[in-house]
């Protein structure tokens, strides 16, 4: 699927290519081996005043803050500038999208809501960090291999206008996202595409927490995102959709990194809107690649180096080094996150009690058993079973491990003595709150 003959930086560029407002994205695989994307700007776009500075200032403080931990971003690997050329080169694939995937067929119901919850996570990050998306759209939205829902181009399309989009924008584009995912389940699921909507609605009127505290009760799943995004990946394709653009020929010598280390002793790190403050920040790994580099690159400069020949080569060969180390770290974050979840703290995301449905005898141990679904986190559940016949509590402890969301709580309940009575078990989940709670009921007769 790869062609050889078309490569930027050490990235080999496939022949899957498509357009988007800012430039051209290419499927692309790493200098180490992974699914990586090319993002080739639209010359008559990056040349204009600017813009280049302003992109590569938006690309920066997605690196601070993927590297402080905020997850669900696209990570950025590197910006190079081959002449006219200017490139953005990510550690993580940039396809399928939601809309290839939208294209194709609807989405499962357990995948819609993963990927708003998981969306809307993201953009209220952001927003606590003082930044928002500003392109919020099923073409930004990037679903993994493992059904993850990353964003893509954050901050892009402002970078290139010029302007900072409000947190409003954002939360209309989240809301027509939440409406488009409605509109694809189609008939049969009335309950469900209603809580969409409200979601949506609820996302223009009262904001993002809101609206995402309406579908934390949802099951949601990233199996059947996961199979959707393998089947449409580019790289399991049989042809290409497309050839990439033709690249003029040029010296690798030329390609140099636009991304630089900021003077962290001055850098004003932004809590939230307003509220900024002057600190000393430890140095990160990625950083000490590019300052190693820098002195490198100021050691070979001095006279008697070897000339601007050698600079150059030495030049290329530490952006092909750093682009691949940098894509490494980043994998190596979003590989943790997927296996760890969309969030370190454990949470319950719903509970389902289910009790046989013929009439139980004398004297049977009758299995009721609760279904607790979480999102993915590991940790302790602690529950209780209550019985509408006496006043007996059972309680118990689930240890949940990382990466599994469905659990089964089984409870025993023996009746004795000749009756005609309905018994109800009722399930409530105790920790991580909030509380929940949900039963079930058998007839036992004898």
């Amino acid at each position: 699927m790869s062609n050889p003959a078309n490569g930027i930086a050490g990235f080999r560029l496939t022949e899957h290519t498509w357009m988007t407002e800012v430039g051209n994205w290419i499927d692309a695989i790493s200098p180490d081996g992974r699914r990586a994307g090319a993002l080739l700007f639209d010359p008559r776009i990056i040349g204009l005043p600017g813009v280049r500075e302003r992109v590569v200032q938006t690309v920066m403080t997605d690196q601070r803050l993927v590297l402080g931990g905020l997850t669900g971003l696209i990570p950025v690997a590197d910006v190079v500038a081959a002449g006219d050329q200017v490139w953005l080169l990510t550690a993580q694939a940039v396809s399928p999208t939601l809309s290839d995937l939208l294209a194709a067929g609807p989405i499962d119901p357990p995948g819609a809501v993963s990927v708003l919850l998981e969306t809307v996570q993201t953009l209220l990050a952001l927003h606590a960090a003082g930044v928002t998306h500003g392109s919020v759209h099923p073409g930004t939205v990037v679903i993994t291999a493992e059904g993850a829902a990353l964003l893509s181009e954050r901050g892009l399309s402002d970078a290139i206008r010029g302007q900072a989009s409000p947190r409003e924008r954002d939360a209309a584009g989240w809301a027509s996202l939440a409406r488009g995912l409605a509109a694809s389940l189609g008939q049969g699921r009335s309950r469900l595409t209603e809580l969409l909507e409200r979601a949506a609605a609820t996302a223009g009127t009262l904001g993002l927490a809101t609206a995402r505290d309406l579908l934390i009760g949802e099951a949601a799943g990233r199996d059947g995102l996961a199979q959707a995004a393998r089947g449409r990946s580019a790289f399991a394709q049989a042809r290409a959709f497309a050839a990439p653009p033709a690249l003029p020929p040029r010296d690798e010598g030329d390609i140099v990194t636009l991304l630089h280390v900021p003077d962290r002793a001055s850098e004003s790190v932004q809590f939230g809107p307003g509220i900024g403050t002057q600190v000393q920040q430890p140095e990160t790994t990625a950083e000490r690649i590019w300052r190693s580099g820098r002195d490198q690159a100021a050691t070979e400069h001095r006279p008697g180096g070897g000339g601007p020949a050698k600079a150059l080569r030495a030049r290329r060969r530490r952006t092909i080094l750093s682009s691949a180390l940098f894509a490494a770290i980043m994998a190596g974050a979003i590989l943790a996150w997927l296996y760890a979840g969309d969030s370190p703290d454990l949470a319950v995301m719903s509970i389902d009690v289910a009790a046989p449905k013929k009439t139980q005898g004398c004297g049977k141990a009758v299995l009721i058993t609760g279904t607790v679904v979480t999102n993915g986190a590991s940790g302790e559940i602690i529950y209780e079973w209550h019985k509408n016949l006496d006043k007996e509590v059972v309680k118990g402890t689930l240890r949940t491990k990382s990466g599994q969301t469905t659990y089964q709580v089984p409870f025993r309940w023996t009746l004795q003595g000749r009756s005609n009575v309905k018994a109800t078990a009722t399930l409530r989940i105790l920790t991580p709150g909030p509380v929940r709670t949900d039963k079930a009921s058998f007839t036992y007769k004898c």
